[in-house]
């Protein structure tokens, strides 16, 4: 897809997309978003939100279209040609860890919603996004950033030439604390080393990434402990709490295009590994030592995909038919939850040994049936293996499922600069492994039912984009999900529960303005109804926000002054399914200002929650019991704040 060199965050190209969600953020709309952690990349997505409520080592929490996507399922996240999100992980599945992205490094992040298009599959029934780096930097650079809550950043990026082509390299170091009663101390590593070569039709690229971190977590603490004063807003519970986290891998893409045909091939190896202590509920289960967990695992994670494009005529129309193949192997050795106390394992929940294999042919053609009508008609075919060793043996086993997702979409125009879409397909999301083999629940020794491998999602969507005025650009859609059943390992518990069936239907408004060269303004909007079907106790979905909204403008006046602001409206959302206990709502603003002091030299201050609001992150209901309180313990909101204003100052130096 073609990309625009403007200031302006979307590329909103008139006859570059299939559906009015669908578009890209440029390197320019990167550069000039705050961002509090590097995971907030993703709220370039109109409509996405991205919260915490652990320590920064942990993958963040995503919102998406009535979805609480926890930590990734249902969004289906790439970087550089690898996937992110992870199955059957220990802390929950889909799992997207997004700490080892270089933001300076980010050339482009391309993102769908729903499941239309041949090419998405496990994890993308809400939507996609394929983020890239850079092939090549503009200039060699070095930042030291520091600020509140001894805040310390150092990265280092270049892209020297190198035979044909240019190594692409990025080391990074922080430090963090956050505004939190007990320090994070959160320790981060990062490097990035890549070899790119050609162009971006004929060309490779050879990446190789490495990261690893330490931290020590403030987790959500229940809202009665700081009404009454025992807990600060900002304090804990356990303060044993945090973890470590290491990801390694090693990628390449290759691509080769002529008049009529275009190839792309990819493949990667990941070695992940990661140590998570956490405690929800204090003192529930064990008024002794506590209710901490630890979630650990190893992975090797092996894939590749490869795809062929022929363009040609038929019957004076023109069409493009893509043959394509995906593959994926998740080898854990192991996944394990454990009793700990002070992050000292006390007692084995369950461990196993899985094996994930997924293979995925697709096939789409678009054809031009006249200048002002084009549809684009695909299948998909995702087939699956999952084998589990179980240290107890009645929740070993073997299960092999598939699914077909069909999909088909209809572009009208365009007229007067305005384009029509008609969306509609289905997808899935994969379950947890070890729930399809469970048998008897590893805590409580009960006979469990295994759950469904593959859980399908059927989905449509009407939208319009429309070039309004010059540098005035407008999408808008409306849209619908259904989930058969939203069946999930629980990995909190070792067990698995299952929900209803459930549907949701909204409207999305993407505005972007361009008044001059230099100053870009958009906003953005997305409502949604959430409902599970029928069932008593009432139809709401816990944790589903109805409203989000963002807005921002950004300047990078000729003189060398720049600056942007940020804003982010994150509605209530209900915590029960009878709507008795909702959440607050959420509401940010960020803020940028910077100035070019020479061609060397740039410095640029961030403040984050310029308005030092006491909103929330997240909100769950649940019981917990704190010391002195009734055995069964106590039904509470328990919360996760947002962070205290903070300031940083970073000064980068080009070389």
């Amino acid at each position: 897809m073609p990309g625009i060199e403007v200031l302006g965050r979307y590329a909103d190209d008139i006859g570059a997309w299939d559906a009015a969600s669908q578009g890209a953020v440029t390197r320019q709309g990167i550069e000039k978003r705050p961002l509090l952690r590097p995971g907030e990349v993703l709220e370039a997505v109109p409509g996405m939100v991205v919260t915490q409520h652990s320590g920064d080592g942990k993958a963040n929490q995503y919102f998406l279209r009535g979805y609480n996507l926890d930590h990734g399922t249902d969004f289906a996240t790439w970087v550089a040609g690898m996937p992110v999100n992870m199955p059957t992980h220990a802390h929950g599945q889909g799992y997207t860890d997004l700490n080892f992205l270089i933001p300076e490094l980010i050339e482009r992040v391309v993102y769908t919603k729903g499941p239309y298009f041949a090419e998405d599959g496990d994890f993308s029934s809400v939507g996609t996004a394929r983020i890239s780096y850079a092939e090549q930097l503009r200039e060699d650079s070095a930042t030291l950033t520091a600020g509140s809550f001894d805040f310390q950043r150092a990265v280092v990026t270049g892209s020297p030439a190198l035979g044909p082509g240019h190594l692409v390299y990025g080391v990074e170091y922080q430090h963090n604390d956050g505004s939190w009663d007990l320090p994070a101390n959160y320790r981060k590593a990062n490097a990035v080393l890549r070899y790119a070569s050609g162009t971006a039709d004929n060309g490779f690229n050879v990446t190789a990434m490495g990261y690893s971190a330490k931290w020590d977590s403030t987790d959500q603490i229940p809202q009665r402990a700081v009404d009454a004063g025992t807990v600060g807003r900002y304090g804990y519970v356990d303060p044993t709490d945090g973890g470590k986290a290491q990801r390694y891998s090693l990628s390449g893409e290759w691509r080769a295009a002529t008049d009529t045909t275009t190839t792309t091939f990819a493949a990667y190896a990941i070695r992940s590994r990661l140590n998570l202590f956490s405690n929800f509920t204090y003192f529930l289960d064990d008024p002794d030592r506590g209710d901490q967990f630890e979630q650990a695992e190893r992975r090797t994670t092996l894939g590749g995909q490869g795809s062929r494009t022929w363009t040609g005529v038929w019957s004076a129309r023109p069409y493009w038919n893509t043959v394509g193949l995906q593959v994926r192997h998740d080898r854990l050795e192991p996944v394990g939850l454990y009793a700990s106390e002070g992050r000292e394992r006390l007692a084995t929940t369950r461990e196993d040994q899985v094996t994930v294999q997924s293979a995925a042919p697709f096939v789409s053609n678009t054809l031009l049936w006249t200048p002002w009508l084009r549809t684009l008609a695909a299948l998909r075919y995702d087939a699956y293996r999952f084998k589990v060793s179980s240290d107890l043996r009645q929740n070993s086993g073997d299960r092999s499922d598939s699914i077909v997702s069909p999909k088909l979409s209809v572009v009208l125009g365009p007229w007067a600069d305005t384009e029509l879409f008609v969306n509609g397909g289905s997808g899935f999301h994969s379950n947890d492994a070890r729930g399809t083999t469970t048998r008897v629940d590893p805590k409580t020794g009960e006979a469990a039912e295994p759950v469904d491998p593959l859980v399908r999602t059927r989905g449509h969507e009407l939208g319009a984009r429309s070039k309004l005025a010059q540098g005035l650009t407008a999408s808008m859609s409306l849209w619908a999900l259904r989930q058969d059943s939203e069946l999930l390992f629980v990995g909190d518990a070792g067990t698995t529960e299952p929900s209803r069936p459930s549907k949701r239907k909204g409207v999305e408004l993407l505005v972007q303005y361009l008044p001059l060269p230099w100053i870009a303004m958009d906003l953005a909007y997305a409502r949604t109804k959430a409902r599970f079907d029928g069932g008593e106790g009432g139809n709401l979905i816990p944790g589903a926000p109805e409203t989000v909204a963002a807005a921002g403008i950004a300047l990078d006046h000729p003189s060398g002054v720049s600056a942007a602001l940020r804003w982010r409206y994150f509605g209530p959302r209900p915590l029960v399914e009878d709507g008795s206990v909702t959440s607050r709502s959420t509401s940010m603003v960020n803020a940028r200002l910077g100035y070019v002091v020479s061609k060397a030299m740039h410095v640029h201050l961030d403040v984050f929650n310029l308005f030092d609001r006491k909103d929330d992150d997240i909100a769950y209901f649940y019981a917990s019991r704190l010391p002195g309180e009734p055995a069964a313990g106590v039904d509470d909101v328990h919360f996760h704040p947002v962070e205290r204003r903070a300031a940083r100052v970073s000064v980068s130096l080009a070389f």
